[in-house]
């Protein structure tokens, strides 16, 4: 049986050792989950992931919930979300009491400028590899291309294109459930 401290070590782990928000945890999630712990398969962790970005709030919080709750219930959620922010909000904290100091530093500055196109690799990686596994071909990528075109160009809220992208999805489930029934 999976403790809950395994389930708080494995998140924390996640929490600390990545940089760049949820997306840049999915590569670590699905490693830890799915190939180290094998308490999902990678269909159920794919399930897990889009369930989780289409919930509001954090990605890595969500994900954090309905694996730990999946597995242990509501205790083993809340030591997944707790192992998961702990490092985090911890880092943040202290790196916005030094930010605060030491903003004007040009070497701040320039860290920053540097980390900028690395934490945009870090959310690119994951959107490809999630995409490669959901078996998204090229047929279908103008999808997520025109909802960010959509949200960076017109800047239509993102509530829209979710709500649009729900009722198209299941209005191609009904059509595809009608078809096939025929």
């Amino acid at each position: 049986m999976i403790k809950y401290c395994d389930l708080f070590w494995s998140f924390f782990k996640i929490g600390t050792f990545t940089i760049g928000g949820g997306y840049a945890m999915i590569p670590l999630m699905e490693r830890e989950l799915v190939d180290r712990q094998q308490w999902l398969s990678r269909q159920d962790f794919l399930d897990q992931v889009a369930l989780s970005q289409s919930l509001p709030g954090i990605l890595a919080v969500n994900m954090a919930a309905g694996v730990g709750y999946r597995i242990r219930g509501v205790r083993g959620s809340v030591a997944a979300i707790v192992g998961n922010i702990i490092m985090p909000v911890i880092f943040i904290l202290s790196l916005a009491v030094l930010y605060r100091l030491f903003r004007h530093n040009a070497a701040v500055e320039h860290f920053f400028m540097g980390v900028r196109p690395a934490a945009v690799a870090l959310i690119a990686a994951p959107v490809f590899k999630l995409a490669k596994s959901a078996q998204i071909g090229w047929m279908s990528c103008w999808i997520p291309i025109l909802c960010a075109l959509l949200i960076w160009l017109w800047g239509v809220n993102p509530i829209f294109i979710i709500l649009a992208s729900v009722a198209l999805g299941l209005a191609t489930g009904w059509l595809n459930k009608k078809t096939d029934a025929q």
